[in-house]
Order: C-alpha cells, then sequence, then structure tokens
C-alpha cells in the first residue's frame, strides 16, 4: 500500500467524515479539508489526520488551498473530491449562486487536479475521485445551476481520465439519496424513499464501498459509478 496521504475534501461531517473516517481504518494517512470548524474534524485530528480549512468558493481560495497543501506533503495517494455545497437560487441572486456553485463543484476540482496531479504521479497506484450527484443524470428543474455544476463535474472526470491515464485513474460516484438529515420528517422520508427502487436509506458504507472499488480496481477509469437504488427504474 503506498504510504502517500489520501487527500478528502469536505470532511467536517456527513459522507465525508464517514470515508476519511474508514480511510484511517484501512491504515491510510488522511488529509482533509473542511469549511466550518465542526465536532468531526476534531474526531479526524484525534485520530491523526491533517486538517486544512479550505474556502473553494472564489479562485483565490482554492489557490490558497493549494498551496498550504504542497508545504505539507510532496506526494498524494489519492484525491477525493468530496466538498460540495447547496444553495437556493434566490430571485435576483441567481449569478452569485451559479458562481459559487461552479467554484465548488468545478473550479476547485480542476485546479486542484492540476497542481497536484505531480504529486499523484509521486504513488503507485494514484487516483482521482470525483463525488457527483445522481440528479445531473435527468436535470433539475429546482435547482438548476447544482445540477449544472454537478453535470460539469461528470465530464471533467472524462477529460482528467483521459488526460492523467496511465499514470492516474480518475473516475466519480453520482449518489442519490444516501443518509436522511436529522430534521427530515416521516412524510419526507416516505416521499424521498419511494423515488427508488430498492426504497432504502442505505447510509454512508455505500459510498465508501464504491470508492474502496474505484481505489481498489487497476482497471477501471473515465467510469461514474451511479450509486443510486435504482432510481433510474422508477
Amino acid at each position: 500500500m503506498s504510504t502517500a496521504p489520501i487527500l478528502i475534501t469536505g470532511a467536517s461531517q456527513r459522507i465525508g467524515l464517514y470515508c476519511a473516517e474508514r480511510l484511517l481504518d484501512d491504515g491510510h494517512d488522511v488529509i482533509v479539508t473542511y469549511r466550518h470548524e465542526r465536532e468531526g474534524v476534531a474526531q479526524l485530528r484525534a485520530r491523526g489526520a491533517l486538517a486544512l480549512h479550505a474556502d473553494f468558493a472564489s479562485e483565490s481560495g482554492i489557490e490558497n488551498f493549494i498551496t498550504r497543501l504542497r508545504a505539507h506533503t510532496d506526494a498524494l495517494r489519492a484525491i477525493i473530491h468530496n466538498a460540495s455545497d447547496w444553495l437556493d437560487e434566490v430571485p435576483g441572486q441567481e449569478a452569485a449562486s451559479f458562481q459559487h456553485l461552479f467554484s465548488v463543484h468545478m473550479l476547485a476540482p480542476y485546479l486542484i487536479n492540476l497542481r497536484c496531479a505531480d504529486l499523484l504521479r509521486q504513488s503507485n497506484p494514484a487516483d482521482i475521485v470525483h463525488i457527483s450527484d445522481d440528479v445531473a443524470r435527468r436535470g433539475s428543474a429546482k435547482r438548476p445551476a447544482y445540477c449544472a455544476s454537478k453535470a460539469g463535474l461528470d465530464s471533467l472526470t472524462l477529460s482528467f481520465a483521459a488526460q492523467l491515464a496511465p499514470a492516474i485513474k480518475v473516475n466519480g460516484i453520482a449518489p442519490a439519496l444516501i443518509m436522511f438529515n436529522p430534521g427530515d420528517d416521516a412524510a419526507y422520508q416516505a416521499k424521498a424513499l419511494a423515488k427508488s427502487a430498492l426504497g432504502i436509506e442505505p447510509g454512508p458504507q455505500v459510498i465508501y464501498q464504491s470508492l474502496r472499488y474505484l481505489l481498489d480496481n487497476p482497471y477501471v477509469t473515465g467510469t461514474t459509478l451511479t450509486v443510486n437504488g435504482g432510481r433510474h427504474l422508477k
């Protein structure tokens, strides 16, 4: 197993935190980014992860993070782009929302991949994994900017897979419902579960299983795994 660390962005809570903890369980050195200081960040630090604050909402924030990352390591085993945002596209503020989501979901992965490819090339194997969203498959009437930025991330998966082969594999994961939020009421949960063929809340372990598959399989690149419980069948 490579001794170079794995970078996972947006790992302070929920799926990102779970995956970071499982990577530590599996013996990897881990670097995580966070935007807000949360209990999960302290948990990861206590387990030996390096936690770096990062604001991916602007080019300057992204470049600043890359500079600080490179000061801490000269190699990476993998980059997992999990950082994401979920904004209401308020009338009159659509342009600001689109620019913000584009920066977090597309510009940050784009620049980090470009600037850190040399770090990945120090590891064999080496991977990039983009965490997208199943909504990009069908579009969204309510959140077109969010959906478009995730669809753009899917396109980056294909482009970087072609550009960085054969040294670096580049893949994606497109989840649908994985875990509810604490405030989700019974009616909302029932409606959400009915959208998929399997009708379950699977929990974050299914994303880690997908991630593990992509990291461990030497013959998969340019692929986005759909982890949606069969929503495309309904």
